[in-house]
């Protein structure tokens, strides 16, 4: 396919009693099998409800070999149903998928590509004949690779055989590195593909959902389809109206300028600029059992703000979850989905270089209009419920790697130094939150419904009303901003 260029995761039975079972179903069900589905090793690992196609952990036998299963399905096929309803048509953020691979839709990605990154990556991941295969360079911040590659392998097991070979090279690291002005000189080379977890416009980094969605131990919180029914919960607990009247946010300052000018608005003696800020200090957060960071215990103001860190932060979902209107201040990174949330209708946009003020119009702005603020505040938390939700997290995997692997013009192969990667080789050793959380993401098997169907790419004229469009809501509201301090200014 040809595109335009851009215009930019039991109660054990007793010992008695399962010999019982044994003696009455032996010859339908073997001990080994059993011990498989649930080792008696192991209580850590759920009982869930069994169904015809569910790929087993088969951690006992994996203790014994430590080799990935031989009859892992590498393909499935679903039954012929006319009553199935088709597939939906996938959100509108699976468009930006086009715009991330355009840059090779005309020379395609050789293998002395993939391989020009070994400098840059983490890991070189290769699928094959639907089986993963990871050769590691370095080692990545806390389980940022862990839980990445575990959500790939999820995908596998959630559409097995589905996936096409393919050979990339992944970065962990927050901040995007293959810079577009290092490829526009006039003998310069063809850009490398590089996916990581976000991007801007001075960049050309694959945009890849980020590890979190299945998990990040070390600060507690929990794989992304259980946090969200917290957070729905949460949102319960205190209705719009009652929150507290303020802007609320509680995060790490230390790590950019940017956060600890934010600290600046907190309130003091002499100035309320309706923000109620916090350090968070993750150290004293570990050591004292995560008491102060449970998320849907935080959505208790009307207003909650997003600041990026060293780079885009994870934080932005669980904040555009909590039913509370977002105040973004103006983010300089986009992850996956980040590229279609609509300032007025997602988010209130909030000026990076006057942020004190411009959030304290926001609040004041929003209490006086109760009814718009509230339904900002609902599109957002509908959005993470409804166009966010773990189905399509995988379907946006699924259609990356599969736009991604169209434009390789080589057949993948399994590098030398590469190991083969399984659900076991990761959660059968693995211990603490970390365990526990991988096993809560695990998907149970392949699923009866095919993919969403991805839109088509943005033309050139439609890409340029939709950037122009958010462009002129955010003039709309610095120009309120500017009439208010102007009015404030003259009564004074």
């Amino acid at each position: 396919m040809m595109w335009r260029p851009l215009i930019q995761s039991p109660a054990r039975s007793s010992g008695i009693f399962l010999c019982c079972v044994l003696l009455l179903v032996g010859a339908l069900v073997s001990t080994h099998l059993l011990d498989t589905i649930y080792p008696r090793t192991n209580p850590e690992f759920p009982k869930t409800t069994s169904y015809p196609n569910e790929i087993l952990l088969e951690c006992t036998d994996y203790n014994l070999t430590r080799t990935c299963p031989s009859n892992y399905p590498t393909t499935f096929h679903r039954e012929e149903d006319p009553d199935r309803p088709s597939p939906p048509t996938c959100p509108e953020y699976f468009r930006w998928i086009y715009e991330d691979l355009h840059l090779w839709a005309y020379t395609g990605i050789t293998r002395e590509m993939v391989e020009s990154l070994k400098g840059k990556a983490n890991f070189r991941l290769v699928i094959v004949k639907g089986k993963a295969y990871v050769e590691k360079y370095t080692k990545a911040y806390q389980t940022r690779d862990v839980f990445t590659l575990w959500g790939i392998l999820q995908l596998l097991r959630r559409y097995p055989g589905q996936v096409p070979d393919l050979d990339l090279m992944f970065d962990c690291i927050d901040i995007p590195s293959i810079k577009t002005s290092d490829y526009q000189q006039p003998n310069a080379s063809d850009p490398p593909p590089l996916f990581r977890y976000c991007g801007d416009d001075d960049t050309l980094n694959i945009v890849f959902p980020d590890w979190s969605f299945w998990g990040w131990p070390e600060t507690n919180i929990k794989p992304w389809e259980s946090l969200m029914t917290d957070l729905k919960e949460g949102n319960k607990r205190t209705r719009w109206m009652d929150r507290e009247p303020y802007a609320y946010w509680k995060g790490n300052p230390t790590v950019a300028v940017t956060r600890e000018d934010l600290l600046k608005c907190n309130v003091s003696e002499n100035m309320d600029w309706k923000a109620r800020l916090y350090a968070q200090d993750w150290i004293r957060e570990t050591e004292e059992g995560y008491k102060q960071s449970d998320l849907a215990s935080q959505c208790d103001h009307r207003y909650k703000i997003y600041i990026e860190g060293t780079s885009w932060s994870v934080s932005e979902k669980y904040i555009l979850a909590c039913d509370s209107v977002s105040l973004i201040v103006k983010p300089h990174y986009y992850d996956f989905f980040t590229r279609s949330l609509n300032p007025l209708h997602h988010y209130w946009p909030v000026r990076d270089d006057d942020k004190c003020r411009s959030i304290k119009f926001a609040v004041d702005w929003g209490n006086a209009h109760k009814k718009k603020a509230q339904e900002i505040g609902k599109a957002a938390s509908q959005f993470t419920q409804e166009e966010l939700k773990m189905e399509y997290v995988y379907d946006y995997m699924f259609h990356l790697l599969n736009q991604y692997a169209k434009l390789l013009t080589f057949q993948p192969v399994i590098p030398t130094n590469a190991v083969e990667l399984c659900s076991e080789t990761m959660a059968c050793q693995a211990q603490g939150l970390e365990k526990k959380f991988l096993l809560e993401s695990m998907v149970e098997g392949p699923v009866y419904t095919s993919p969403c169907t991805i839109p088509p790419p943005y033309d050139p004229p439609s890409l340029h009303t939709i950037l122009k469009t958010k462009e002129d809501s955010i003039k709309q509201v610095e120009l309120w901003e500017k009439k208010f301090w102007e009015n404030q200014n003259e009564q004074a």
